[in-house]
This record gives structure tokens, C-alpha cells and sequence, in this order.
């Protein structure tokens, strides 16, 4: 389940997709168009642009802006970053991998079948990007 601050960082982005071409936005812009808590959104949009995506301008004119094409940030990397494993067992996450206690890996048909739901999901969310989310 994607937890509320994802949920907030995909509302946020699309928003900024969305007008992007209008120059830098104001976070509080983003908040209030989006009702997003403020303080919320502010350490939200930090930890993106500390990842890359992001970037600000201070001043005049200033505000948050993409740093990465839209179209080349996979929605993947923002879920990792904000929520950690994509995996719903850490036995089967390939970026965050953990053995479960109490458990035969080899012989483990619930890891089997959560590998494969862990694929199907990490192929669609490795194809699709910020970008493939605003309705055109």
C-alpha cells in the first residue's frame, strides 16, 4: 500500500507536470492547489530534490522545478526513495533484501509466488514514469 506521503509526492509531481512550462512553482501553490499539508510537502519535495529529481530556486521567480525529465523518473525510484521495499516480503526485495526469521527459502511457496507478483508489479512501475501520470 502506497503510504500517504507517496500518495502526496504523486500529487505534487503531476501538478508540477502539469505546469512546468510556467517556470518554477511555489510550494505553497503546490499545497494549496493539491491540499497538501505545507510543512508536510516541504520535507516530501527536500528529500526529491536531494535525490536528483528536484531542484529549487530561491527569490523572485523562485520554487521547485524538475531537475530530471518527468518522462525518465520511473514511478519505481520515487516509491523506493519515499517508501523503501516495493517487495511485500523483504526475502524477495532486490534493493532492500532481508532473510525472514524462521524460514526455508528453498522450499518457501508463499516467496515463489510473492517473486512473481514482485516482478509483474516492478514491470509496470519501472516502465512508467512521473510523466505517464497526467491524462492527455
Amino acid at each position: 500500500m502506497l503510504s500517504k506521503k507517496t500518495q502526496y509526492a504523486f500529487k505534487a509531481l503531476m501538478y508540477m507536470v502539469q505546469v512546468e512550462k510556467d517556470g518554477p512553482i511555489l510550494i505553497a501553490e503546490i499545497a494549496k492547489k493539491k491540499k497538501i499539508p505545507l510543512k508536510f510537502l516541504e520535507n516530501i519535495l527536500l528529500e526529491l530534490k536531494n535525490e536528483g529529481i528536484l531542484d529549487s530556486k530561491k527569490g523572485k521567480g523562485g520554487g521547485y522545478f524538475f531537475k530530471e525529465n518527468p518522462s525518465k523518473v520511473p514511478l519505481a525510484r520515487v516509491m523506493r526513495l519515499l517508501d523503501g521495499p516495493i517487495a511485500l516480503l523483504p526475502c524477495v526485495s532486490l534493493n532492500f533484501y532481508e532473510k525472514c526469521k524462521n524460514c526455508d527459502e528453498k522450499n518457501c511457496g508463499l516467496r515463489d509466488t510473492i517473486i512473481s507478483v514482485r516482478d509483474a508489479t516492478l514491470k509496470i512501475l519501472e516502465k512508467k514514469t512521473i510523466a505517464d501520470l497526467i491524462y492527455k
